[in-house]
């Protein structure tokens, strides 16, 4: 298959990347640890809040942080208290599906002290341009911020816990929606993995892999487009043909999680993403049209953009 086209939006610049960023968080049961990565040079810098998929850190998914950063994003990855585990019998276990949420919102409440705690970054960051962006786990973490609600043991959404702050999504193998389309491992495990996204109206982008079996459901690969089906804010949809979890690598090139290694997946997916958000944070009106345009005319494409 072919490498993905260039879209416009290769022009890259340094990096100055900082962690651990230490954020006090009393209720947490300990601080909030983030990397912040950010262009070394530019100002008026927009945001990207990313969140990593179950065991996995700050410290993971470099080839998408460092891509965006390096074209202009600051990037900003909290450690979530499950990355090494919590013990069923903690008492933050039940809930930490929504802790992984007030981490998100908490850095946007604090950028003022991650700007100072980053070498010459304070001073540099457009609030009014932040984007949420997640993996697995981390898309479903991100996509409460973009309005999507988790359904409780009766049956019903819970509260809404959107952020106004944030203007577009970027969720990768999102996770679909719950109740008989858990596994029973999910089921018991992960009861908190039944979303209602009747009201995610931000500007998403949802990207899946069309070999993406998942040990959460008891349905295929098309569970993770259930949120490009039900949200009225998710506008497009990338699949990936062949792509597994990994989506060809993005956690890294020595996770020992990707099954389904490809650096040409992973440069689309850092192309496309970079597209869309430039689009929908408002910085380049062509930047999305041309990166769907240049994936319908690639003669042996990595996959396919279906938007409403």
């Amino acid at each position: 298959m072919s490498a993905p086209t260039s879209t416009g939006t290769d022009s890259a610049t340094a990096v100055v990347s900082v962690a651990p960023v230490t954020l006090a968080a009393p209720d947490r049961g300990q601080d909030l640890q983030v990397r912040v990565s950010a262009p070394a040079t530019g100002s008026d810098l927009p945001v990207v809040v990313f969140s990593h998929g179950m065991t996995l850190t700050m410290d993971d998914y470099a080839p998408l942080a460092g891509f965006w950063a390096a074209r202009g994003f600051v990037v900003v990855q909290p450690t979530h208290l499950d990355s090494s585990g919590l013990a069923p019998d903690d008492p933050r276990t039940p809930h930490i599906w929504r802790i992984r949420t007030d981490d998100l919102t908490g850095i946007l409440d604090r950028l003022d002290e991650i700007e100072d705690a980053v070498p010459g970054l304070a001073g540099r960051i457009d609030r009014s341009r932040v984007a949420v962006a997640g993996h697995s786990w981390g898309a479903q973490t991100a996509s409460t911020l973009a309005g999507a609600r988790v359904i409780g043991a009766d049956g019903t959404p819970g509260e809404s816990m959107s952020d106004p702050r944030v203007r577009a999504a970027v969720l990768l193998c999102l996770p679909g929606t719950g109740g008989a389309d858990l596994s029973p491992m999910a089921a018991q495990y992960f009861p908190f993995m039944s979303p209602d996204f009747a009201e995610m109206t931000t500007p998403s982008l949802m990207v899946a892999g069309d070999h993406d079996q998942s040990p959460l459901t008891v349905r295929g690969p098309e569970w993770f487009t259930d949120g490009y089906r039900l949200s009225p804010g998710a506008t497009d949809l990338l699949t990936l043909f062949g792509a597994e979890h990994g989506l060809g690598g993005i956690q890294g090139a020595f996770d020992a999680r990707t099954t389904d290694e490809s650096p040409e997946r992973v440069a689309l997916v850092q192309q496309t993403t970079l597209a869309y958000l430039r689009t929908a944070l408002g910085l380049d009106d062509d930047a999305w049209p041309t990166a769907r345009k240049a994936l319908t005319e690639t003669s042996e494409p990595l996959g396919t953009i279906e938007s409403k």
